[in-house]
Order: structure tokens, then C-alpha cells, then sequence
């Protein structure tokens, strides 16, 4: 335990000297090009030993920050100063008609993955970064523990030992739960349908926020609701005050936002604005559906609190799965349901009767060795580095004026470009080079984010990836001269 102890506390050391650094460079106060002291130097500076100097310049440099230059020393390699401002908050426009919409995201949808396209549009887990080889022994060891064999139907409220690790796990963001709170389903969309149909009617209104995840549109649609788009910031998330307003005068059954890395802004709202949320909802006696399927992936020092976290009078549903951090396609997720719990579990009979038992028991057992915490760690590093290199591409080859977003987690960049861009018509020209991204009118039932798009991080950087940016970026210069600005 002395071991274990001494290395995560040298661990942390190097990890805060490279963060020191990197907050330095991205407040400007280093620039591109400045030399850095030595390691030696930042050794004696800091006192800390040479070895933790060495492995913090390591870190920087491994996340693109910095450069080693042969017989010269480290030098700043990444500036964000051209994109100091991050994407504008967009009003509501003139509605548009939700079937225009919908076959945008079918269109985009059906070629995100296609063979020979490079997908800048998916925001998930490549295969590289799936642990494979874990799960398939999480997988044979939960077969051989069951005496089934994991054929029988699964308990209606789900495996209980994978209902005991997420309310274990819930203690990281500030959740005091048992496992019968609980409730799996397959995958976290089942689990916003079936908070949804327990808590609303067709016609209701149901408030998210904007610019907000496609697939919210589709499932909206499909349950034949109506949607109240709430405006949020790209660093802050949701605008309270509008929605505060809105309350008072429009018949808001349901609300459903991520307020942790929120897809596409990557925005994280700050726990006072989470508090004050749920308890604003609360004294409306309005439900809220917590779609916290991104809350692990956290590029800081801790996990993000929940508004789950500060729900007294379980009016708050939190969902999730691990579809964006482990593998989407064992589809296993969960809800948290409050007050609502019998009436998910009598949606989850009629709907599905059972989730999969084995995947169930393999997610259950991949917890429960620890393999999660320490996939986590590693992704969660993964992802940084890649934001960060992803970043620096898009301020090589993108026009000066191009704002982005600044993620403290998840895996989404939102990207506002000239005004004179559409961004439909941008997408049409990169899938005709095999790239594939998001544009923004896909993530509002109206025209105000035809100039925004999405680019997922997932995608290891690599050779690939740098060049589709570049001919992003020359396609973004060509539109720009084709079009007169817009005033």
C-alpha cells in the first residue's frame, strides 16, 4: 500500500507541474516559439527531482504543447490566441419544418462510417481505444460464474451486481444510491425513452437545451412531443435565466439536458448553476431527465457533480452507459428514476421484458475487477492529448476568425466559422473528399447554427486525420471567397 501510495503521490506531481505549464501557455503568457527552461532548470525551480521534470515536459509533449528541439532544449509548439473567443450563444430563429431536419440527420447519419471515410463526425470510442482483450475475459469469466451460463432472462430490474457498481460508482459525483434505485437498459437512448413515456403524454412540452445531441430530435419525434429549445453557452451550458422565464409562461411538462459535456459544446455547468436548476425545477414540481452519458469522460482532476446530486425529492432521472466510455456495442446502460421507478420498470416489461444478460453480467464483472477505473484513467488522457492536437490542426488550417469551443471533457469540438458559411453545404463538399463532420443545423430544429459544425475527437490523430483537416480547411477558404460576407 506504502508503494502504491509513494507513485500515485509522485504521479500527481508531474501531472500538476504539466498542468501549471499548460494553463500558461494557454493564457498566452508563454507563446508559440518560447524556449522553456531545462529540465535541470525546471528542476531546481520547482524543486522537485529531474526524473519528475523530465516525465511533466513528457506529458506536454505527448499532448502537443511542446517540442524538443535536438541539442536546444523544450520549446511552445501549441498558442491558442487566434481562437480566444468561443462560439456565440444563437437565439431562436424562424422554425424550421422538423422533416427537413430529420432527413439531414438520416443523411449524415448514414455516412458517418461508410467504408474509406474518414469520420470526424462520430463522437465515440474508436475500436483502438476499447479494451478488447478485458472485456472478452470479463466476458468468459461472468460466463463460467453463471449456472445458466447467462441464457436465462435477466431480473426485470436488471444484474444486480452491475446495479451495485453503478451505485458504487455513484459516489464520485456526489450520489448517495443503492442498487435498487437502479434500473439497466440497453444503452442510454432506451433509458431517455423510457423516462420519457413515464413522464409525459403525446403533445407535452418538453424543454433541452440548444445546440442539442440529433438523436433528441428523432426521439421527440417519434413520441410525438414538442420541443422548447433553451439557449446554453459553450463553457457554462444552460441559460437559467431564458428558462426561468420560459417557465412562467409555457406549459413545460419535462425538461432533458446534459449538463455534464454536453453534445456538441463540450460545455460542463458549474455545480452552484446544477443546485440551483434542480432546485428551480423542483419548486415547479417539473421533472427532469439527466442524460449524464459523458460525465466520466472529465479531462480535469475529478468527476463533475450531477444535478442527480442534489435531487431531494427524486424528481431528477439520471441516465447513462457505457457506450461512450467502454463499448458501445455491448449496449448497456441504466437510469436512476427517482420517484418515477415503477413506472419505468412497467414501460421496461411491456418494451423489452429483460436486458441482455450477458453483456450485463461482463460490464458488472469489468467493474468489479477494477479494470474500469483503470481504462477510465488511460482514456481519459487519450482523449485530452487528442482535443488538444485536434485544436492546434484546425488553428493551422482553418481562416483566421474561426472560434471553437474549449471541452473540459467528453468529445466534441463546436466550431462557429464566417457568417457566409453554410454548413450543409460544407458537408456536402467534405463527403465528397470521404470526410465526414456534423453541421450545425442538425443540432437545432432551426437555421441559427447553419454556420457551426462539430468535429469529434474520438479518431486517434494520426497522418489521416491532419490531412482531412487541411482539405476542411481549404474548402472553408474556397466557400468564404465563393460567398460575400454576411453583416
Amino acid at each position: 500500500m506504502m508503494v502504491t501510495k509513494i507513485a500515485s503521490e509522485k504521479e500527481f506531481l508531474y501531472v500538476q507541474i504539466a498542468s501549471r505549464i499548460a494553463h500558461q501557455i494557454r493564457q498566452n503568457l508563454l507563446k508559440k516559439g518560447d524556449k522553456l527552461p531545462s529540465v535541470r532548470a525546471l528542476s531546481e525551480e520547482q524543486r522537485i527531482s529531474i526524473s519528475t521534470a523530465y516525465k511533466a515536459y513528457v506529458e506536454l509533449e505527448n499532448t502537443g504543447m511542446i517540442e524538443a528541439r535536438p541539442k536546444s532544449g523544450y520549446y511552445v509548439k501549441f498558442s491558442s490566441n487566434r481562437m480566444s473567443e468561443i462560439p456565440s450563444v444563437q437565439l431562436p430563429l424562424k422554425q424550421m419544418e422538423q422533416s427537413d431536419v430529420s432527413q439531414m440527420i438520416a443523411l449524415v447519419y448514414q455516412q458517418v462510417s461508410g467504408e474509406g471515410i474518414i469520420g470526424l463526425s462520430r463522437a465515440a470510442p474508436p475500436v483502438n481505444l476499447i479494451p478488447v482483450a478485458k472485456l472478452n475475459k470479463s466476458m468468459m469469466e461472468a460466463l463460467r460464474q453463471s449456472g445458466s451460463g447467462n441464457t436465462s432472462y435477466e431480473h426485470l430490474q436488471g444484474n444486480i451486481s452491475l446495479r451495485r457498481q453503478v451505485a458504487k460508482n455513484a459516489f464520485n459525483w456526489g450520489g448517495n444510491i443503492t442498487a435498487d434505485d437502479v434500473v439497466t437498459t440497453h444503452g442510454c437512448m432506451e433509458a431517455l425513452v423510457f423516462c420519457l413515456r413515464a413522464i409525459t403524454n403525446p403533445g407535452d412540452l418538453v424543454a433541452i437545451e440548444s445546440p442539442a445531441y440529433f438523436g433528441i430530435f428523432n426521439l421527440m419525434l417519434s413520441l410525438n412531443l414538442k420541443v422548447l429549445e433553451i439557449p446554453a453557452d459553450a463553457e457554462t451550458g444552460l441559460n437559467l435565466e431564458y428558462l426561468e422565464k420560459a417557465l412562467e409562461t409555457l406549459p413545460v411538462k419535462a425538461c432533458l439536458f446534459v449538463p455534464n459535456f454536453s453534445n456538441p459544446t463540450g460545455s460542463c455547468m458549474p455545480d452552484a448553476r446544477k443546485r440551483q436548476l434542480v432546485k428551480l425545477l423542483s419548486e415547479k414540481q417539473i421533472p427532469m431527465i439527466e442524460d449524464d452519458i459523458y460525465g466520466e469522460i472529465y479531462f480535469g482532476k475529478s468527476r463533475p457533480r450531477t444535478c442527480k446530486s442534489y435531487d431531494l425529492q427524486g424528481l431528477v432521472m439520471l441516465c447513462s452507459s457505457v457506450s461512450k466510455s467502454i463499448a458501445p456495442g455491448y449496449r448497456v446502460g441504466w437510469c436512476i428514476p427517482g420517484i418515477f421507478k415503477d413506472q419505468v420498470l412497467n414501460i421496461k416489461m411491456i418494451h423489452t421484458v429483460s436486458s441482455s444478460t450477458p453483456t450485463q453480467a461482463a460490464i458488472a464483472h469489468f467493474f468489479e475487477t477494477g479494470r474500469y477505473d483503470l481504462h477510465m484513467r488511460n482514456l481519459r488522457k487519450v482523449l485530452y492529448t487528442q482535443c488538444l492536437r485536434y485544436m492546434q490542426g484546425i488553428e493551422k488550417y482553418f481562416p483566421e476568425g474561426t472560434m471553437i469551443s474549449r471541452p473540459r471533457g467528453g468529445y466534441a469540438l463546436w466550431i462557429e466559422l464566417d457568417k457566409s458559411i453554410n454548413a450543409f453545404e460544407l458537408y456536402n463538399a467534405a463527403i465528397a473528399q470521404q470526410i465526414s463532420i456534423a453541421p450545425g443545423q442538425i443540432f437545432s430544429t432551426d437555421s441559427r447554427f447553419s454556420n457551426f459544425l462539430r468535429i469529434s475527437f474520438g479518431a486517434v490523430y494520426d497522418n489521416a486525420i491532419d490531412k482531412s483537416l487541411q482539405v476542411l480547411g481549404e474548402i472553408i477558404h474556397k466557400l468564404i471567397k465563393r460567398y460575400p460576407k454576411k453583416i
